[in-house]
């Protein structure tokens, strides 16, 4: 069962719940508690057919109205329901040349931090290249369908939902049965959020024929069959220095592509220890102090149980001003309100970069946004939530890397 990750956006409590959404429950909650394989395929087949009809008929509000009942209710089936979603969403079945192929959206992530603008947009054509032959030799089943998207996708400039995610997968996988390139229009995306530390994602759609492997390393009886292990370590000796000249002034590190919707989780996890050190970074560079002099507010927001963990940096000349803040998503066993060891895991990571002073808020409170931009309001050191706001008198940072 996949880990469910929760959601940081502020929520609307929904009342009666549709047909649709409330069927959705009923199947989730039966695959939950399934006593067989037998049973598992029957509910995983009703989930979806549902899903599959309500995503290509426009009405993915369902999905999302049963996701959001069963976080409050029951987690492990709201795990059921979003596995369930996502594969039908990452994957399709098309068939090419009298043969039903699957093919299944993945990603490779990239974790970077950096005190300058993190790069994102077009892949020029030699490393667009470059990095699809490195995908096919190190990571893909031999033989596979593959075509990679020429770009470097923010997560603001991913497919915004369960709908979007789905018509890429089948425009991505055309492309991929035909041979024939993507073509894209840079200017529809998006701008990108400046962060210290965030993710950055190389996406493209492997087909294979139906029941067939689509990674090297379900390929147990091949001669040059590999594990997981070693093609990360292939794909991080081949890929880095393609990516390093245009991620100059960045340090990153690279995830094992993988399936789209895993690896956005794995990368939004692996980020977090990286964010916390970079708004620590940053904060010295910009106040020409040392990190001793840097304070931490921690506090454990959510609904009706954690969701995340907010950190608020200030100095003890000005408790009150949050400079930077970062969030730290939960999941999985993370959610649970009486297990400390996220607090201490944040507590060491900011001790071992110089951060000692942090105050720890004991309760769970609702997530607070600034109503004019949105953004998250962070803990500072009186016990207040706060927007960030840099002194006045400090020369903001050069975005960019020269």
């Amino acid at each position: 069962m996949k880990e469910p990750r929760l959601s940081r956006g502020p929520r609307e409590r929904k009342g009666q719940l549709s047909p649709d959404a409330d069927r959705l429950m009923v199947s989730a909650l039966g695959l939950t508690h399934s006593g067989s394989r037998l049973e598992d395929r029957y509910w995983e087949d009703q989930l979806n057919t549902r899903i599959g009809r309500l995503l290509d008929s426009g009405h993915a509000q369902s999905l999302l109205d049963a996701l959001e009942r069963l976080q409050q209710t029951d987690l492990e089936a709201y795990g059921a329901l979003l596995e369930a979603i996502e594969e039908t969403t990452e994957t399709t079945l098309i068939e090419h040349d009298g043969e039903p192929m699957q093919c299944i959206l993945v990603c490779a992530p990239l974790v970077l931090w950096t005190r300058f603008a993190i790069p994102s947009g077009p892949l020029d054509a030699q490393r667009s290249a470059a990095l699809a032959q490195h995908w096919r030799e190190h990571v893909l089943a031999r033989g596979a369908k593959f075509v990679m998207a020429p770009y470097l996708y923010s997560i603001d400039q991913l497919p915004g939902d369960f709908g979007e995610v789905r018509k890429q997968v089948r425009k991505l996988a055309q492309s991929a049965l035909s041979g024939t390139a993507i073509k894209l229009d840079a200017k529809v995306f998006p701008d990108t959020a400046e962060m210290l530390a965030d993710n950055r994602f190389l996406l493209g759609v492997v087909a294979v024929p139906q029941g067939g492997a689509v990674f090297r390393w379900q390929q147990i009886e091949s001669k040059d069959h590999a594990t997981r292990v070693t093609c990360l370590e292939q794909w991080i000796e081949h890929v880095r220095p393609v990516l390093e000249p245009m991620l100059a002034g960045c340090g990153f590190e690279c995830l094992l592509p993988d399936a789209y919707h895993m690896n956005l989780r794995e990368s939004d996890r692996r980020v977090r220890p990286y964010a916390l050190q970079a708004a620590v970074h940053f904060l010295t560079h910009l106040l020409k102090t040392d990190a001793h002099r840097i304070h931490a507010a921690i506090a454990a927001f959510g609904a009706q149980q954690p969701e995340e963990v907010r950190v608020g940096f200030y100095t003890s000349d000005d408790p009150e001003v949050v400079l930077q803040g970062v969030v730290w998503p939960l999941f999985g066993p993370e959610v649970m309100s009486e297990d400390p060891s996220t607090i201490d895991v944040i507590k060491d990571l900011l001790k071992a970069v110089g951060v000692t002073e942090c105050r720890v808020w004991p309760n769970v409170t609702e997530p607070e946004y600034c109503e004019d931009c949105g953004a998250p309001l962070f803990p500072n050191g009186i016990g207040d939530v706060v927007h960030t706001e840099l002194p006045a008198d400090v020369e903001p940072p050069a975005t960019h890397f020269h």
